[in-house]
């Protein structure tokens, strides 16, 4: 077998390997994220008391969330996800949290009803956060933003994606004192993501699809070679992640 069907074999691996939750773990070893400046985690657990009632928007598998030890009986979830909603029925709801289906553009909830939302890499729609939380209520969210995976995206396809440009920390801060919110916090970093080989390139462009619209091996493989070709030249394949954090009073 020559090189090439060699590379086009494990690729497809890769390509099929499943993903269940928000677990990258199959990734371990084989990529390096630069730290952010803040901890999303050390933020929420300032601005959380135990007597406080949560929602946790686009809760994944729920690791995140139960990281923050907060009383189950006082925690909401959503998820808009099927196959990870249909996990956090049967693992989170059993221990008390109550969790919801939904798109996030319409909150399934009355009105001023959490002291606290957090939402990591989720969509969401402000006004609604706006009126599901009560006066003095927190509202702490770490968003992908639109420079994300620019970088490999050209590498992978050639050119330059069309992204979302509201997806901007100064876009978000403007919509938020346009309703009256107090900004607490907004910060913004670009960190490099190094890939130690191709094979992990594909397993997360795969996954994390709407970054990667329609790539697959077959369509993209002459372009994977190219990576492999810039792997041994530089040891790595980095992209750039963007990400921003606001934290907001209403």
């Amino acid at each position: 077998m020559n090189k090439h069907k060699q590379h086009y074999a494990l690729y497809k691996q890769e390509e099929e390997h499943s993903f269940k939750g928000w677990d990258f773990s199959h990734l371990d070893g084989r990529w390096e994220m630069e730290d952010l400046p803040w901890s999303y985690h050390k933020d929420v657990l300032s601005y959380l008391k135990a007597s406080d009632t949560l929602l946790d928007m686009g809760t994944g598998d729920g690791s995140i969330l139960k990281s923050f030890n907060h009383p189950y009986t006082q925690t909401f979830v959503t998820e808009g996800y099927l196959p990870n909603y249909t996990l956090c029925k049967e693992t989170l709801e059993p221990l008390g949290i109550s969790v919801h289906f939904c798109d996030d553009d319409l909150l399934p909830f009355e009105d001023q009803c959490f002291d606290i939302i957090t939402n990591r890499h989720e969509s969401f729609n402000l006004n609604e956060v706006y009126r599901v939380l009560k006066p003095g209520g927190i509202f702490i969210t770490q968003q992908v933003g639109s420079d994300n995976s620019k970088d490999l995206s050209k590498k992978l396809f050639g050119t330059d994606l069309i992204t979302d440009e509201s997806n901007r920390i100064h876009v978000q801060v403007e919509a938020a004192k346009s309703l009256h919110f107090e900004v607490l916090k907004a910060q913004e970093y670009h960190a490099r993501l190094s890939f130690f080989d191709v094979k992990a390139i594909v397993y997360y462009a795969k996954i994390i699809e709407w970054e990667f619209p329609n790539f697959s091996v077959d369509t993209h493989f002459d372009n994977l070679l190219k990576l492999e070709d810039e792997l041994l030249i530089k040891g790595t394949i980095d992209s750039i992640e963007h990400r921003y954090i606001l934290v907001l009073r209403k």
